[in-house]
């Protein structure tokens, strides 16, 4: 018999050609079982009840001319109407009898199955496959129905026609209707595959991509306890984990960020009334761990991109991808369960970038995770239940606890969306990306603080943290033509201060990063001061302990936590911009903000003026700083040898004297980064007098000049520049300030060191770009608003001098 009239088909009988027959998921499964399980990815054997046979029962059992009329004038857009007719389509499909020649199939499939697993009657997983799903462009994530823990062969029976069924979702048709779908090219085939024992052990969604920015270089992978439908729904928050592809296919353990989930809730089997699978807490103790181990992460990212090269090999373009995955909590064995591929950051073009930004005095009233970098004003609308949805109006802003498929046909006529719950990868965020609207995820207390009918403005510009205001604020929009820009001599870096906003910004041009802060990784996902952390045994009072105990979850070892994180930090910029250098300064905080981390006070002096106190290489080597200094080193080392990140270069700040600055380098060889050794560069920042005035001897131990402009302004005209009575006077186009820039650019040019101007003068003055571009400056550093601008004025003045 023809392949295209059989009524089932094994896995290793299908694949990627075969969509029209089996479905874009069934066809990838069977792809990934026949070509890859070789390779040593594990994938759970199945079979497929074909499209065939979805059309047989349908057209046997006269359902095509029901359908048929029942669709007759719908307007999907009357949410009651679609309801009512999506509603008379399914129960009617699952109100008649599978024809008994696809029955028998089905169940001598079944059985052969549960034999192979050597099982009396095996667990499956049914799941839907359209036969235009999973297609470029066309998504259709979750539109149709999967069913789990479904044991013996009454119950797959009925699995597979409530499966069928799902071909008319309310979401389903709505979807068809957008996306110019004909209702009847498509059909749907049924998978029925081995459940892996992940009720036991954990799964989660993983991407060959970053899902928030389109950045191609990382895995990214979401992980929670119990079945995965969890995580796919975001009702929980899982761990997040990001791998960077490019050294791990070198070899290197390239982690780099692992984020603790709160992971209160999991899906396990169950046997009573209330269905095969319920919902049920997470203890506390497995709430407060990772899921995954490195070596799992790893595995998981290894296979992720053998699938992807799979993949973009077949489709001769690249082919991010999105996957499922489970770990079996009885064998401990990873599998994927799942892959397709990835349909909404892969297919935007970036040509252009759109800046978003609000300027307000105003504190959020309601914070969670940033999805997309726009900004929407609109009416919160509460709904909680799906039988509300009707309620909803076009331009309004969807707040729910979380969103599954069904809630689609309003969520593409929202402003934005809130969640209480819910991750990165979780639906709402996947949808929202797909719309192009803004959503705020995981707020945690989005329902108990919105009203319906309030006025609110969300904002997810940063691509960081979302936040939601009260009323409706004012914001700008600048889009930016970045095929056009002129090539400079001069090289455009950038300053980040945001490990999580450097994806996105890696796409605005740039020659690296010229200075990326480590005070916004410590105070943001630190949070602690490390003598703090390197003396946690001897804390007091114990509530502080708790506090650091609560904002190290996931570490027994305290010191282990700061290196992470400050690795993990560090580690992403170093991603963003790789092969670039992004040079990254040692912690400049000064003691005032010290003091202000959990258990600072206890460590951090009283001072009249910490502005020219205890800073920078001062600390580094002071018996009462010098442990938490090597801890900034391991993580330098860290980025370097663990994450194969080569691209970091050292800047130490505010070093006086180049006596201190040997004391400096002479720890960092200590921990095992020694400038010159594997092409490890050290620079030093040129922001006190002395360093101008002493330029050879700092240039003796360090390979350039980073020109710091708010410091040696201050340093120069002798003033603080924290206090508001005197900063009127600090202006770094003052003559004197010109003078020690011009002669650190000439030192360093004559020596044949790298020289380049990190400050906010260029951003706030166009005549100050003019003047280090007429010096001759190496590399000027800009935040990322400022980039395409001064890319402009530079170009310009290189013009006029004739570089």
């Amino acid at each position: 018999m023809e392949k295209d009239k059989k009524f089932i088909l094994w896995f290793d009988q299908v694949g990627n050609d075969d969509v029209a027959l089996v479905g874009g998921k069934n066809a990838s499964l069977g792809e990934m079982y026949t070509t890859l399980t070789p390779k040593g990815i594990r994938i759970p054997n199945g079979f497929v009840v074909t499209a065939y046979a979805y059309k047989y029962f349908i057209e046997k059992e006269g359902l095509l001319s029901f359908i048929q009329d029942t669709l007759k004038d719908l307007n999907t857009e009357d949410i009651k109407d679609l309801q009512k007719k999506g509603k008379a389509i399914r129960e009617k499909i699952i109100d008649s009898d599978i024809p008994k020649e696809i029955e028998t199939e089905i169940a001598e499939a079944y059985k052969n199955l549960s034999i192979a697993y050597k099982m009396d009657e095996a667990d499956t997983a049914v799941r839907s496959s359209a036969t235009a799903e999973d297609l470029p462009g066309a998504s259709f994530a979750g539109e149709h129905e999967t069913y789990l823990n479904v044991v013996g062969q009454k119950n797959v029976f009925q699995a597979v026609k409530m499966a069928m069924a799902s071909l008319w979702n309310d979401r389903a048709i709505s979807y068809r209707v957008d996306k110019g779908f004909d209702h009847f090219d498509v059909a749907l085939s049924v998978g029925v595959q081995k459940m892996v024992r992940s009720d036991k052990g954990s799964s989660g969604v993983m991407f060959t991509i970053d899902t928030e920015s389109g950045f191609k270089d990382v895995v990214e992978i979401d992980a929670s306890w119990g079945l995965g439908e969890m995580v796919v729904q975001g009702k929980v928050t899982p761990d997040s984990y990001l791998v960077f592809k490019p050294t791990l296919n070198m070899g290197f353990p390239a982690i780099v960020k692992k984020s603790i989930g709160s992971k209160e809730n999991k899906m396990i089997y169950f046997s009573g009334k209330e269905g095969p699978v319920k919902e049920v807490e997470v203890p506390e103790k497995d709430r407060n761990i990772f899921v995954l181990n490195n070596e799992e992460i790893l595995t998981l990212s290894r296979w992720a991109l053998e699938i992807e090269k799979h993949y973009t090999e077949r489709a001769g373009k690249e082919m991010p991808m999105d996957m499922e995955w489970a770990k079996d909590g009885i064998t401990n064995e990873l599998f994927i369960v799942q892959a397709r591929p990835e349909t909404v950051q892969s297919e935007k073009k970036h040509n252009s970038i759109t800046e978003y930004s609000l300027s307000t005095n105003e504190k959020p009233i309601v914070v969670g995770i940033a999805v997309g970098t726009k900004i929407a004003s609109g009416k919160a609308h509460i709904i909680t239940d799906v039988k509300k949805l009707h309620e909803f109006e076009k331009g309004e802003i969807l707040v729910t606890e979380i969103t599954d498929p069904d809630w689609e046909p309003i969520m593409k006529i929202a402003s934005a969306i809130i969640t209480e719950k819910g991750g990165r990868t979780s639906h709402a965020a996947i949808v929202s990306r797909e719309l192009g609207i803004p959503a705020v995820v995981g707020t945690g207390n989005a329902l108990s603080i919105l009203k319906t009918g309030q006025m609110i403005t969300v904002d997810t510009s940063s691509g960081t943290a979302g936040n939601v205001f009260d009323g409706k604020l004012e914001w700008q929009e600048e889009v930016h033509d970045i095929t056009t820009l002129p090539e400079t001599k001069t090289k455009v870096c950038m300053n980040i201060g945001s490990p999580e906003s450097a994806f996105m910004y890696s796409f605005i041009p740039n020659k690296g990063v010229g200075l990326a802060r480590e005070e916004f990784i410590i105070a943001s996902s630190i949070k602690v001061h490390p003598n703090a952390l390197l003396n946690f045994e001897n804390i007091e009072p114990k509530s502080l302990k708790n506090k650091i105990e609560k904002a190290t979850l996931g570490y027994e070892n305290k010191v282990d936590f700061y290196v992470d994180k400050l690795a993990e930090g560090i580690g992403q910029i170093c991603a963003a911009f790789y092969p670039k250098d992004v040079i990254v300064r040692f912690s400049d905080f000064k003691t005032n903000e010290y003091s202000t981390l959990l258990g600072g006070k206890e460590y951090e002096p009283d001072e009249e003026n910490p502005m020219i106190g205890w800073r920078g290489a001062s600390r580094y080597y002071d018996p009462k700083f010098k442990e938490a200094f090597k801890l900034e080193c391991r993580a330098f080392k860290k980025v370097r040898e663990q994450f194969g990140l080569k691209n970091i270069v050292a800047l130490v700040p505010f070093c006086r004297t180049p006596e201190e600055g040997q004391k400096v380098l002479d720890i960092m060889k200590e921990e095992g980064i020694e400038r010159g050794v594997d092409g490890f560069k050290v620079y030093v920042m040129c922001e006190i007098p002395a360093n101008v005035l002493r330029a050879d001897e700092f240039l003796d131990i360090f390979d350039g000049f980073s020109i710091g402009s708010n410091d040696l302004a201050q340093l120069t005209l002798g003033l603080d520049r924290d206090s508001g009575i005197v900063a009127h006077i600090s202006n770094e186009n003052d003559p004197a300030v010109k003078k020690f820039v011009s002669e650190a650019i000439a030192k360093c040019r004559e020596r044949g060191k790298y020289i380049g101007f990190c400050g906010q003068a260029p951003s706030d003055y166009p005549d100050f770009t003019r003047f280090l571009v007429s010096n001759n400056i190496e590399a000027i550093s800009l935040n990322p608003d400022s980039i395409i601008p001064m890319i402009l004025a530079i170009a310009e003045e290189e013009q006029k001098l004739g570089n």
